[in-house]
């Protein structure tokens, strides 16, 4: 259930941010945390009542102080963060990797909804937001076909994925310094090193690491379209170009040194040099893509 989720996410953000804090110190209103947290006033209210019978935080008065310092039996398993329709996302991405799909390969949605363990109905959400891209198509008995795309296609739908991103990385930028995505980036950066350093035999792993890199400065943009579209881009720019399989991990290890320097720009928070840094890296995975289409 997607606001089960979203609660638990919470609440674990909360808990970072209460583990930030000295000790007695009085929290942030609610208003000021939900923006913080990017959640509603309803459910920081909620990660704060449970906060609040945990010991996590205590009341003095009107106001919340925290606690005692949250622990790691404090948290909810990271598996219960994360919505329904994004683990269909990402199972079905990584079915899409690890499987080797071709182009006009059939999707059998009823083994796809038991492998994931998920509903027939999440499988078919998913699957439908791309048919109008023309990316899947639906079959009349149930079934979906895998479809490529042209070079044009590619064309048109990168320069929309450069005007978005760069908003978004500027959005990202502009975050206060105890936004949690700041924290994020730090771990998605420590996860490029360890990922660079093993590249010889952990390569294909870099895919699942792209979308989440890019998915974390689309979301700073907070805007619905932005959101949706990323959906797209990450079928095809970060699993379309697996089926061309040449060179494969001397682009990713080119790719994970991009990255490094794209968070680094971030953390200056310099627009000019945010965007020149963007605009880079956008260029070199646009010839990737192209080139796979070839």
């Amino acid at each position: 259930m997607r606001t089960d989720a979203v609660f638990k996410k919470t609440f674990n953000a909360l808990l970072d941010h209460l583990d930030r804090q000295e000790a007695e110190a009085p929290l942030d209103s609610e208003a000021r945390l939900a923006d913080s947290l990017n959640v509603s006033r309803t459910t920081v209210r909620k990660a704060l009542a449970e906060a609040e019978k945990r010991g996590l935080a205590v009341r003095a008065g009107s106001r919340l102080r925290t606690g005692q310092r949250p622990a790691k039996k404090d948290y909810f398993p990271s598996e219960d963060t994360v919505a329904t329709s994004d683990r269909v996302e990402q199972k079905f991405l990584e079915w899409i990797l690890r499987g080797d799909r071709k182009p006009d390969q059939q999707i059998n949605g009823l083994e796809l909804a038991r492998d994931f363990n998920v509903s027939t109905i999440a499988i078919r959400d998913y699957l439908n937001r791309f048919t109008r891209f023309g990316l899947v198509e639906k079959r009349a008995n149930s079934g979906w076909i895998i479809r490529g795309f042209t070079r044009e296609f590619a064309l048109e739908l990168f320069d929309v994925r450069e005007l978005f991103e760069i908003r978004s990385a500027q959005a990202f930028a502009r975050q206060p310094i105890d936004a949690p995505a700041w924290k994020a980036l730090g771990r998605l950066e420590q996860e490029h090193r360890a990922l660079l350093a093993e590249i010889k035999t952990r390569y294909q792993d870099f895919s699942n690491l792209d979308e989440r890199f890019h998915r974390l400065i689309n979301d700073a943009s907070k805007n619905r379209f932005i959101e949706d579209f990323h959906d797209v881009i990450s079928l095809i720019f970060h699993y379309h170009y697996q089926w061309n399989k040449a060179d494969e991990r001397e682009r990713n290890a080119v790719a994970i040194a991009e990255h490094l320097d794209y968070i680094k720009a971030l953390q200056t928070r310099d627009p000019q040099r945010i965007e020149a840094t963007c605009r880079k890296h956008l260029a070199s995975a646009r010839e990737t893509l192209l080139r796979s289409i070839v």
